[in-house]
């Protein structure tokens, strides 16, 4: 071990690495203890993350990331690829997995109790976890670089629970259910990329501090597992999240530059208005849509409005007046 990584963890506070394979592996030790009580937790967690979503609230939301017991397995993978054991990845995979499909469940099952399917329009818990791009995936990064690190080391397991809440596992899931459950395929697309990024950027955080601190030179560890073919598969697994990630990260920032530009035209255009306001502006895959408040519903020439647009030509612009009338620009 190096001087810096002895640094980072100290010999006297490493953990064994049976003390870290028992940590993170639900089929070894008192496994009807850690089976029960990951069900149970998960269970609890998943119904507890649906509720909040359902209510839109961020203090139940982040009650059901602290009790989520998702990053036991997920940690479980990077262990199993650091020292060799392949059963131990495989074992994590499926429980991982399975917790996927329980909280998806839970949220699609509490989706039926939706009266009024126009309120997810407006629910934050919804819309910040449907659009993930590389910010979430840097986060979840260092999230799983501290998780890592307290399990690495005996002194430092008080930081978990903040772990817990940094790392967002449960509520994703709980957002494909219910926006699954309610036929929105498209955010429980981005919800469910939210959960895969995150899951991702904790193996690859997980497998490199324990790679540091040793685990892969420790005499208990398998010396016959193909790390290398393991890691290549983690690396190629990453490029399929990171990719979208970052071509979502482009387009949301385009986006919101155009809409900008929009925004700022559209009140140069109605500035003569007696009354008029320009509201936000809303994007339709390609298709701005921008409200305007006018006391009069009259509005300017259109024609004035798109001589005033510098926009590629793939982009359209609705203009909703608070009367009814659309105006499509192109």
């Amino acid at each position: 071990m190096s001087p810096l990584t002895g640094s980072l963890i100290p010999a006297a506070q490493r953990q064994t690495i049976d003390s870290l394979v028992d940590a993170v592996d639900l089929d070894h030790g008192d496994v009807m203890s850690k089976r029960s009580g990951f069900l149970i937790m998960l269970v609890l967690s998943g119904i507890i993350a649906v509720a909040g979503i359902l209510t839109d609230s961020t203090a139940t939301v982040i009650g059901a990331m602290i009790i989520a017991p998702l990053g036991t397995p997920i940690l479980g993978i990077a262990v199993g690829l650091v020292v060799g054991r392949i059963a131990l990845v495989g074992r994590s995979i499926l429980w991982v997995v399975g917790g996927v499909v329980i909280v998806v469940a839970l949220g699609a099952l509490a989706s039926a109790l939706i009266a009024d399917p126009s309120r997810l329009v407006g629910n934050s818990q919804i819309s910040g976890r449907t659009s993930p791009g590389l910010l979430d995936m840097i986060a979840a990064l260092a999230t799983g670089t501290a998780g890592a690190f307290a399990m690495s080391r005996r002194d430092l397991s008080a930081v978990l629970p903040g772990v817990a809440i940094a790392i967002s596992l449960v509520p994703p899931l709980g957002v494909v259910g219910v926006t699954a459950g309610q036929g929105e395929w498209a955010a429980a697309f981005g919800a469910l990329m939210l959960f895969l990024s995150n899951v991702i950027a904790l193996v690859i955080a997980g497998s490199i501090v324990f790679t540091l601190a040793g685990y892969a030179r420790d005499p208990l560890a398998s010396r016959t597992a193909n790390r290398r073919r393991a890691y290549v598969f983690v690396g190629v697994l990453s490029a399929v999240i990171v990719l979208p990630l970052a071509a979502n990260t482009v387009v949301g920032v385009a986006l919101a530059r155009w809409g900008e530009s929009i925004q700022s035209a559209t009140e140069e255009w109605i500035d003569q208005t007696q009354g008029a306001r320009v509201g936000d502006v809303t994007w339709h895959a390609t298709t701005a849509v921008v409200s305007i408040t006018s006391p009069q519903g009259d509005v300017p020439p259109i024609d004035d409005l798109a001589s005033r647009l510098d926009l590629p030509s793939f982009l359209g612009v609705t203009l909703d007046v608070d009367e009814g009338a659309q105006y499509h620009v192109r």
